[in-house]
Formats: structure tokens, sequence, C-alpha cells
């Protein structure tokens, strides 16, 4: 997803410009700390307040001209509206914020006011259209034949989240104001694979790991494969 946001902003913005970057949900600070390190001004908002003590700790121990590039606020996605001004920012960032939202529309209508002209919108969400999926390539066939009827994700390994579907949010972009320009699959083949802490033990060498990654940025952009990938990564632009 790192490398699919950074083609969209090479792609999308002037070589060296300094982007204003709005990170919604910004959990212990990956990204904005990511973002920070390639010189942008960055403000992170997250309403757990031991993430965001851990963004804090890890920032601290950043040199102190990427300290001064973000910022942290501890409040809730839905109210980006009571913590800065309209059209504020050149990126907006709301990454695996909307699965766990009832109504999303509010959410991403609060985003989309929050870009200046020509803003980019990333979104990262639970697919919609491949909820069974998951279950499927397990061989949980009960759980895959209910998750035909259902808009929310649930494989047994976590909370039962909501999902979006990419014609729905299509849609509710282009009523904003900030149409989708493109998107990509997240975890098209590893969505069923070991978890991190055996990933690096099973693959055996940074080889088979920069492979694997090739692979999944390859599917993440191809059809038909990225139309059955675990998470959507949609990027909106304001008009």
């Amino acid at each position: 997803m790192a490398r699919q946001l950074d083609e969209q902003l090479v792609g999308h913005f002037p070589v060296g410009r300094r982007l204003r970057v709005l990170d919604v949900g910004m959990g212990r600070g990956t990204q904005a700390l990511r973002l920070a390190r390639s010189g942008h001004q960055v403000t992170g908002l997250e309403r757990d307040a031991e993430r965001v003590a851990t963004a804090r700790a890890t920032l601290a121990g950043e040199p102190e001209g990427i300290r001064e590039r973000v910022r942290v606020v501890e409040g809730d996605g839905r109210d980006t509206g009571v913590h800065f001004l309209p059209g504020s920012f050149d990126v907006v960032l709301c990454h695996g914020v909307l699965m766990y939202v009832a109504e999303p529309d509010p959410l991403v209508a609060g985003l989309a006011r929050m870009l200046a002209p020509g803003g980019l919108l990333s979104l990262l969400v639970r697919n919609g259209d491949a909820p069974a999926m998951r279950s499927g390539l397990r061989g949980d066939w009960a759980r895959a034949l209910a998750a035909f009827d259902t808009p929310c994700h649930a494989d047994g390994s976590g909370p039962e989240v909501r999902a979006d579907r990419l014609t729905n949010l299509t849609a509710t972009l282009a009523g904003l104001g900030a149409p989708l320009h493109t998107w990509y699959g997240v975890r098209v083949f590893t969505d069923t694979a070991v978890d991190g802490a055996r990933v690096a033990h099973t693959l055996g060498c940074p080889d088979d790991l920069a492979t694997l990654l090739a692979v999944e940025e390859r599917a993440g952009r191809t059809d038909p494969y990225r139309g059955v990938a675990s998470l959507l990564h949609l990027c909106g632009v304001r008009g």
C-alpha cells in the first residue's frame, strides 16, 4: 500500500513539493512517520489513547527535523471539522478506519472537505465484493456461504467488521467532488498467509520476500485479481 500511495504522490504533485498531510486514524504512526521522513508536514488524528502514546514515544526518538514535521492530535476521525479548517490539506489518508464505522458517508464527506483543490484522498477499506474469499480459501464453507449475503467481514480470526463495495464508494466520492482517480487491491494472495511472526521463517530469505511483494504489487493493479483482494485502496482527487 505504501508503494501504491507513493506512486500517486509522485504522479499527482510536483517533484519536491512539501505536502500537508492529514492521517485520520493514524494508529501507531507508521505511515505518518514514513511521510515525515520524506519531508512532508503530517498531522495524525487518532482516538485511541494507547496508540497516541505509542506514536508520540516513537516520534520522540526521531531527529528534531522530523519531529517538527509531525503533529499528533487525539480525537475522533468523524470530528475533523472541529479540529481543522476545510481545505487545509493536500493529502488526506484514512486507512483501515471505515470498516469500523457503521455509517461511512458522513466520515468520508468530512475527509473530502479537508482537501484543498486538487488534493488527494487515500482510503483503505475492506472489500465488500470479496467477503467470502478468505473463508472459502480456508475451507470454511459455512462461513463462506453466509458471507455472500452480508456487508460484514468475519473469518473467525477477529471481530466482525463492515466492508465497502467499490461501486458504492465510487458513487460517494463522485458526489463529494473528489471522484475516484484510481484504485488498487491490497492483500490479494497473502490474506490467507501465515502471520507476520512466521512469514520471515517461512519465506526463508529476503529474495523470497521481495518476490512476494512484487507479486502482490502486480496483482493489486491487475484485473481480475485486484477485484478479489481482501482490501481496496481507493484514491480520489478533489476537483
